[in-house]
């Protein structure tokens, strides 16, 4: 979809992952989580990311997490969540809204 991407690899830790986004301006954070660690991931990044001042960084992510857990993780900030079998055309169109609209944002 033309956007640059930052794989980090796996097994990253929360604090791995925004020390990296930080360090390359990124406008987004996307996770993918078939290990059900999906609300300790989504909430110490989160929460890490309002630590250093960094909120403006999208958080995103799919994978395996039960549909009942999605509001949870929405709530706590997450912009989206995409389950299983979501085309990836999906995720990049939610996710070039998502900057552009961060983008008008940070313009205002």
């Amino acid at each position: 979809a033309g956007m640059e991407v930052i794989y980090t690899g796996l097994r990253q830790t929360p604090e791995q992952i925004v020390d990296t986004a930080i360090q390359e301006d990124a406008d987004a954070i996307g996770i993918s989580i078939l290990s059900g660690a999906h609300a300790y991931y989504f909430s110490k990044i989160i929460g890490l990311l309002k630590e250093r001042h960094a909120e403006d960084i999208i958080v995103f992510g799919g994978g395996v997490i039960p549909d009942a857990d999605i509001p949870a993780l929405l709530e706590m900030g997450a912009g989206a969540i995409f389950g299983p079998g979501t085309p990836t055309t999906v995720c990049a169109e939610w996710l070039e809204k998502a900057v552009a609209e961060k983008r008008a944002k940070e313009t205002v």
